[in-house]
């Protein structure tokens, strides 16, 4: 198949996946009759500014954040779109929570109520990613759900994982776009997408069983990557050289 036949396939299955991933009004009506509790109870009774989050999406989040609700809390949320994701974190964490969120969208600006806080930048620009960390503190949780471009991505990570406070998470969102050209840059293994950087931490983070390049800080700083549909969940954890340890009384030759 030639690149360009190639090309227009990718841009086919996508339209064709993004028109029959929308949930119908019965789908919907079925999600919301089921019993739900933790986030996936937060979404459900949601009723104010808009929010779009795929199904499984809660469960996941509700798996790696409960132990912060009710506690002092730092988040930063990248992308805020019509504010409604914002809401959603305030009543998941309470009122003891700091949550900022960030947006390249100057319209943005207004679509928050206080005490949560949005910022107008990209997430492609380092300086304005450390003076937002600067102003609320070091984060306990960032959610990357911007542009799902792989660079913008990769430069977030870069700039944003090492101001992440030790045992904290990094969860990167809709990482099924690494897979679609277009404006998500994406597309099957293509290098530098958000799929194929989080292939590179895991072997970053094997990086002492191997002798190729590291390319992240991942054998030294990252205790564990969650890897969910559309989802990945790393966890910030200094490590030191792994050792063996040898117990209880070896069998006779």
């Amino acid at each position: 198949m030639k690149l360009t036949e190639r090309v227009r396939s990718t841009f086919n299955t996508t339209a064709s996946f993004l028109s029959r991933s929308v949930g119908t009004a019965e789908q919907t009506k079925a999600w919301l009759d089921l019993p739900h509790d933790g986030m996936a109870k937060v979404l459900a009774e949601h009723q104010g500014r808009s929010v779009h989050k795929w199904m499984h999406f809660p469960d996941i989040y509700e798996r790696y954040f409960h132990g912060y609700r009710g506690s002092d809390v730092r988040m930063l949320e990248i992308g805020v779109s019509h504010g409604g994701s914002l809401e959603l974190w305030r009543k998941y964490f309470g009122e003891k929570a700091t949550i900022f969120g960030v947006d390249i969208n100057p319209a943005c600006a207004n679509r928050f109520d206080p005490p949560n806080q949005v910022r107008i930048g990209s997430q492609a620009d380092p300086e304005f990613l450390r003076s937002v960390v600067a102003e609320m503190g070091a984060p306990d949780i960032i959610l990357d759900d911007g542009s799902h471009v792989g660079e913008h991505q990769r430069i977030s990570f870069e700039t944003l994982f090492p101001l992440l406070r030790e045992g904290g998470l990094y969860a990167i969102e809709d990482l099924h776009t690494a897979y679609w050209p277009g404006e998500w840059e994406g597309g099957y293994r293509r290098p530098g997408s958000g799929i194929e950087q989080v292939k590179q931490m895991i072997d970053d983070m094997h990086g002492w069983y191997h002798d190729k390049p590291q390319i992240t800080s991942a054998r030294t700083e990252i205790g564990a990557i969650h890897v969910h549909d559309s989802v990945v969940v790393i966890e910030k954890t200094r490590r030191d050289p792994p050792t063996q340890i040898t117990m209880g009384t070896p069998a006779l030759a």
